[in-house]
């Protein structure tokens, strides 16, 4: 099968495209696999992710791309590019763990998946007039380094934007919850918790309050709204009346509007926390809010396509949610797909220590390989899809205010 190159020139065989990103891909096996068991190894939490973004940099450098480190500001982020097409296709590199228990999120297979789909695309990116773009994103477990590259500019150029993301099976078109995260602290008055107790001003009251309120709003809150918390400081001694209390809280929805509505809502809680005992509430927002992922129809139908070539089915999980995204801020403005990779977990999901200790499995090492390939080939149908490329550069355009091609 052959189809015109993108200047109009001649044609390509697009057979022959997918034979050489599949066999770039198998290629790097042993860096790529490596790749994943080294972030797994040594796992770094978000914003601390110095190794993770050097060994990405490193194999990226290694390959052939111009790789910009600090990228947006932020010390551990990276752009890496190959080629110089007017079609710029992005793969999004995770690699930041979790707390206490590593990568309980498989994203080293994240990772190493994105550098494995940029590495095999690129090796066709002068043929298909393409810049293949691999943007390490840091802090996806927090406060949201993709919305932050985002608004720095960093996806200004971007046609088309992929990941795969490690789960217990394979799956396409699913959502996510937007998300936003609150810092919040009662600041009281200490007093001796015996002798003059009344001469206090108990935070942790205020707290217990606010967290009573949440708990009794739940049954009001619409479908698919989610809170929840975590007390990060709740005294300082037993005889002490509480000066000080501190926590964390997310709230989830279906989408970014329904998300505005329960933060009204919820924050009345934590108010309600101050005005009971006279506590004094500061209430931040913590990191950037994710907005609901949105997947692209016809990336997802060519992703889906590519899978099967593998021996892999993916199930479709259309008008269902997943957990939250980072991914869900870039969907909304740049065409977008974010399946799930699949393994054996044996039944652990993500977010568990279980899940982490399945990370450096054959399995994991395989949906690396088979996540990269099938992403690269997907960047391929974009590229030799006449409609496809139309479509998407047009939306480059359109994001720039720029006017379209001329015709005639």
């Amino acid at each position: 099968m052959t189809d015109e190159t993108p200047d109009g020139s001649g044609t390509v065989d697009t057979a022959d495209a997918r034979r050489t990103v599949t066999d770039t891909v198998r290629s790097w096996r042993e860096q790529l696999v490596g790749l994943s068991h080294g972030l797994h190894d040594e796992p770094e939490t978000a914003l601390q992710e110095h190794r993770a973004a050097a060994r990405i940099g490193n194999l990226l450098e290694s390959a052939g791309f111009t790789v910009t480190r600090g990228a947006a500001g932020l010390p551990t982020a990276l752009v890496a590019t190959c080629g110089t097409g007017g079609l710029v296709i992005a793969f999004c590199a995770e690699y930041d763990a979790l707390p206490g228990i590593g990568h309980a999120c498989g994203h080293n297979v994240n990772g190493a998946a994105a550098v494995g789909a940029a590495i095999g695309l690129a090796a066709v990116a002068d043929e298909l007039g393409l810049t293949v773009k691999l943007i390490g994103t840091p802090a996806e477990e927090d406060i949201g380094g993709k919305v932050l590259l985002l608004d720095a500019g960093v996806f200004d150029d971007v046609a088309a934007a992929m990941m795969v993301h490690a789960a217990p099976d394979d799956s396409v078109g699913a959502s996510s919850l937007a998300v936003g995260a609150w810092d919040i602290t009662y600041r009281g008055k200490p007093s001796h918790a015996a002798l003059a107790p009344w001469e206090g001003i108990n935070a942790l009251d205020a707290m217990t309050v606010a967290h009573t309120a949440v708990g009794l709003l739940r049954q009001q809150l619409p479908p698919g709204v989610a809170v929840h918390g975590i007390v990060t400081d709740g005294g300082q001694a037993v005889n002490i009346i509480p000066a000080r209390t501190s926590s964390r809280w997310e709230v989830r929805a279906p989408t970014v509007e329904q998300l505005g509505e329960a933060y009204a809502r919820v924050r009345a809680c934590f108010e309600a926390g101050a005005l009971a005992t006279g506590a004094a509430l500061e209430l931040d927002a913590h990191g950037e809010q994710f907005a609901d992922l949105r997947q692209d129809r016809a990336m997802t139908e060519a992703y889906v396509e590519a899978l099967a070539g593998l021996g892999r089915t993916a199930t479709s999980r259309c008008g269902e949610a997943m957990a939250s995204t980072d991914m869900g801020n870039v969907s909304q403005r740049i065409p977008s797909i974010h399946p799930t990779i699949g393994y054996e977990t044996g039944g652990a999901r993500q977010h568990t220590p279980g899940f982490t200790a399945y990370g450096k499995s054959p399995g994991a090492d395989r949906a690396v390989l088979d996540g990269a390939t099938a992403l690269a080939l997907t960047g391929t149908v974009l590229a030799t899809s006449a409609p496809e490329r139309a479509r998407l550069l047009a939306g480059v355009r359109e994001r720039a205010g720029l006017p379209g091609p001329r015709s005639g």
